[in-house]
């Protein structure tokens, strides 16, 4: 394949990913977005592994490693349940970091390279590697710990070292001291030595500063590494001299940014204190009193039967998932719910918080697994105007997402942040476990809400007993 035509391709694959984002924005498009970054990507390597820049004698090496590859990423996409997507993600974030970093020294030792550039253009070269290599690193370790979070092998209580921002700034200080060891270095063994300190300073801090993060942050962790596997990618594209790679790093590194952005405007946090960590105490644990006012009330526990029945009687019900759903892999009973009330008349539709789950969108896919319509499936800007005009609303395993104490109680520690008003219905029916509280650490006052019904159970169970009771 000549110059030019590899150049097409890759103007042409720049275009797919474009739109292929558009597509990803919107759940009725995201079919037909996904579609497109398949054929651009498809274009891309094909323009890559057949250009002007690779030896045929390296077709055969780049061909096994594909095949691998793509047996890996099928063996996945089979086997990986939707409960798992988040820590799945995780995982293929740190292999961007990681492909990232081992490019950069490869790219370092590489002979023919190095000695093709002088003066500037070799100094900046350098930096384009020792950066990348950076990135590279903080991204690959931090994902592992983030997959290790979401997948319950590591708890998720944050990690809080003392004086952990001196350490921070010291790790800071030290990795540019040794930038400018590598850039003066003479040769390439002096310049490894350099390269080496900064790798593992950066491996260590992509593991402290994603340790320090707890569970209630973890989908801003998500989408904050999803940013940064595209800035290594960008990285790599400049040590390689790529263009497509650029172009595609950079649209993946700033759709994460905005990303974690909408996240954390979400959760009324700015980056920053997200980075900072110590918010959330991994869940799953009775809230422990802090200074903020507690909830006054009385639990009142309601069965499946009697659940069934509200839900027979009301005209209007929105259900609000969370991860206990996720969990208890209860989208299809959920469904099959949602259909027999829509066949009996009842306006039903769900109201899906921005960091509902563990990762942006994770409630969308469920549901849209589930077969769920799209056109009833509402973000909270949309929907929060309408609870005070609904009969039931039913929150299946979420918990700080829909807790009154973020605007009434200015001590909470999520006070500020946007949530569900599901206790503005004419009862709201609460699923969970246990009185645990969520990721966040602190207790509900909607529990304890003369409106409010407890269904407690695993949610699946307690779902499937509430469609028997009604199709009975």
């Amino acid at each position: 394949m000549s110059a030019s035509l590899a150049t097409v391709s890759y103007i042409g694959a720049t275009i797919l990913f474009i739109l292929s984002l558009g597509g990803l924005s919107n759940p009725e498009s995201s079919r037909r977005g996904n579609l497109y970054g398949i054929i651009g990507m498809t274009i891309a390597v094909l323009a890559t592994v057949f250009g002007p820049r690779v030896s045929m004698a390296g077709i055969p090496w780049i061909m096994g490693a594909m095949a691998v590859g793509a047996s890996v990423g099928l063996i996945a996409a089979r086997k990986v349940l939707m409960t798992q997507m988040p820590e799945l993600v995780a995982l293929m974030h740190s292999l961007v970091g990681l492909a990232a970093a081992l490019v950069g020294f490869a790219n370092y030792i590489d002979p023919v390279a190095s000695s093709q550039l002088i003066g500037s253009e070799k100094s900046i070269h350098e930096m384009e590697i020792y950066v990348g290599i950076l990135i590279g690193a903080v991204t690959f370790s931090g994902s592992i710990i983030a997959f290790g979070k979401l997948s319950g092998k590591i708890g998720g209580k944050p990690l809080l070292l003392p004086g952990r921002h001196l350490l921070n700034l010291l790790g800071l200080l030290v990795v540019i001291f040794f930038g400018w060891q590598f850039m003066g270095a003479e040769n390439v063994n002096s310049g490894m030595v350099a390269l080496t300190v900064m790798t593992v300073i950066a491996l260590l801090f992509g593991i402290h500063m994603v340790m320090a993060i707890g569970g209630a942050d973890m989908p801003v962790v998500i989408s904050m590494l999803n940013s940064y596997s595209g800035w290594a990618a960008a990285a790599t594209g400049f040590m390689l001299s790529n263009d497509l790679l650029i172009v595609t790093g950079a649209l993946v590194g700033s759709s994460g940014a905005i990303l974690s952005y909408i996240m954390c405007s979400a959760m009324n946090r700015n980056f920053f204190s997200v980075i900072a960590g110590g918010f959330g105490t991994g869940g799953g644990s009775p809230a422990k009193a802090g200074g903020e006012a507690q909830p006054a009330g009385e639990v009142v526990p309601i069965s499946a039967v009697d659940t069934a029945e509200l839900l027979r009687e009301a005209k209007s019900v929105i259900i609000v998932p969370g991860y206990g759903m996720a969990v208890a892999q209860a989208q299809h009973t959920v469904y099959e719910i949602t259909k027999h009330l829509r066949e009996k008349g009842v306006n039903v539709r769900f109201g899906i918080h921005p960091v509902a789950g563990r990762m942006p969108g994770h409630m969308n896919v469920l549901l849209a697994e589930a077969k769920v319509p799209y056109d009833i499936v509402m973000e909270m800007d949309e929907i929060n105007a309408d609870f005070p005009d609904t009969d039931v609303s039913m929150v299946i395993g979420a918990n700080d997402i829909v807790n009154p104490a973020a605007q009434d109680d200015p001590t909470s520690p999520i006070a500020g942040m946007p949530v569900l008003e599901v206790w503005k219905a004419k009862t709201s029916i609460v699923m969970k476990r246990s009185m645990a509280s969520g990721y966040a650490g602190v207790d509900n006052p909607l529990f304890y809400k003369d409106n409010n019904r407890m269904l407690f159970g695993d949610a699946k169970k307690m779902l499937d007993e509430v469609l028997v009771a009604l199709k009975s």
